[in-house]
């Protein structure tokens, strides 16, 4: 049976409206998601979560649009997770990593960042052994879809790396630190946050087993990227204070540390309690 004009002019209307409510739907859940980054970047989680979830309600609608869904899964595991809400985190970061390896293959760059969520998330629970393999596979994935000094490879190099000193597994950990640091130095230059970060993680590893002559130079370094790219006054420069000090205070001295300690006391003082470390 031939459909007639009549009901081939209201199949196009129905299809226009279709559209014109998906595209509806799709500026609604983008309004409520960049709402929800900005919001997390004023560290305002309560205002982030509702903002998230009426992008989950909204990316949920989409026919056969999985990335959405996954992105939005993604930070609202992101703000649970950093309320201390892990349980309800970890099965959306699940969810999500299926999604990512579904739609885009099993070696995407998303699927990498879907696995090192996953792993924060379970380190910050104690569960090192169940977040090791998921940095080894994200790890994996970033050296072989991106460029050997990305810095993606670098900071999966890093969180490795932290995992193994933790477990004091020092020589397993070095090797990673330092090509976490060498990447980092070229991709942002020598005088960059993210090298200082590097340079204080090797001195403390080094402090740990005791090569303290290693270690200063590396903290001094850092110290000085801190003061020069964030000023003198900036909360990062107090830790770096804290860390020089407590080195110099762990060989007995006493008298260098002290001034260090009393610096990094004035600078904690004097910032607001947003900008201070948790």
């Amino acid at each position: 049976m031939i459909p007639s004009q009549r009901t081939f002019r209201c199949l196009a209307l129905l299809a226009a409206l279709l559209f014109q409510l998906a595209h509806a739907g799709e500026a609604e859940w983008k309004a409520h998601l960049d709402a929800g980054v900005a919001a997390c970047g004023n560290g305002d989680y309560r205002a982030a979560e509702a903002r998230f979830e009426a992008a989950l309600n909204e990316a949920q609608s989409f026919r056969g649009e999985q990335a959405r869904l996954g992105l939005t899964q993604q930070w609202l595991g992101y703000v649970y997770q950093t309320q201390g809400r892990y349980a309800e985190a970890e099965p959306l970061y699940r969810r999500t990593l299926v999604i990512y390896e579904k739609a885009l293959g099993r070696d995407h760059p998303d699927v990498a960042d879907s696995l090192n969520n996953l792993a924060v998330l379970y380190r910050a629970q104690g569960r090192d052994a169940e977040a090791e393999p998921l940095y080894r596979r994200a790890l994996a994935i970033r050296e072989k879809v991106l460029v050997p000094d990305h810095p993606d490879v670098a900071a999966s190099l890093n969180n490795l790396a932290e995992l193994y000193d933790a477990q004091g597994r020092y020589a397993a950990a070095e090797p990673l630190y330092r090509r976490a640091l060498a990447i980092r130095e070229e991709a942002f230059g020598p005088e960059h946050p993210s090298v200082a970060a590097s340079l204080n993680n090797l001195a403390a590893l080094c402090q740990t087993q005791g090569r303290y002559a290693e270690a200063e130079p590396l903290y001094q370094r850092a110290l000085v990227i801190y003061e020069k790219v964030l000023g003198r006054e900036h909360p990062d420069v107090a830790t770096s204070l804290n860390n020089l000090a407590r080195l110099y205070q762990a060989q007995g001295r006493h008298a260098d540390a002290e001034p260090l300690y009393r610096r990094a006391l004035a600078i904690r003082e004097k910032a607001p309690r947003s900008a201070l470390p948790r």
